[in-house]
């Protein structure tokens, strides 16, 4: 189930375009967020299947998946080689501060034939807003591994919610499956932001930026 929790800051690198001059990330307020799951659609991430939590030292939250691989193979539906999933987040601040996504770190686990291709991408948006960044991660088979991606780029570009502004932050998933030149008829290859044994997690961390008072 997904579930409502508090959480803290982060100062690290970004994600979007925003002015130079709204870059400046500041050191986290004394009081807490709340971040609140509004809505979580998807194929990646059915009812029940994905779970977000806040790190103890309140630098991070993260997202975990239960359900979330994208395949192809005899088993496979025609359905399967894409899987996403879209979390509208609503994250209450402490009076006097904006925040942004500073960086997002993937990792799961890849099962690719030789021949076959596959791709894990994000974006990341405030609602109502028309500027967004996507992205991309390419990988190739043969490949049998885990495997972890970091999206973030420089400081200088934060994107802030504007101060004073109640936005659902929404993050985009989706992972794809290419059976490139693989036989799928015998064999399957997948990507998957999931485990049997124990989960794996999308961590997203936050910088803060002060407002300027009027």
């Amino acid at each position: 189930m997904l579930r409502s929790m508090t959480a803290g800051v982060a100062l690290l690198s970004a994600l979007a375009v925003a002015p130079a001059a709204q870059a400046v990330p500041v050191p986290a307020p004394d009081e807490m967020m709340i971040i609140d799951v509004v809505n979580a659609n998807g194929s990646g991430c059915p009812p029940g299947s994905a779970e977000l939590a806040v790190s103890p030292d309140n630098t991070a939250f993260t997202v975990t998946y239960s359900k979330y691989t994208a395949q192809v193979g005899p088993e496979a539906t025609p359905l399967d080689f894409r899987k996403n999933c879209q979390l509208a987040l609503d994250i209450k601040v402490p009076s006097g501060f904006t925040f942004a996504i500073a960086s997002a770190d993937y990792r799961g686990y890849a099962n690719l034939q030789k021949g076959a291709v596959a791709q894990e991408a994000a974006n990341y948006y405030f609602q109502g807003h028309s500027q967004t960044t996507r992205i991309r991660h390419d990988f190739k088979g043969p490949m049998d591994d885990v495997w972890q991606r970091t999206d973030k780029v420089g400081v200088t570009s934060l994107s802030f919610l504007p101060c004073g502004e109640r936005r659902y932050l929404n993050i985009n998933t989706e992972l794809r499956v290419n059976r490139g030149s693989s036989d799928a008829k015998k064999h399957t290859s997948f990507i998957s932001m999931d485990s049997t044994d124990a989960a794996i997690n999308t961590v997203y961390r936050i910088a803060w930026k002060k407002c300027s008072k009027k």
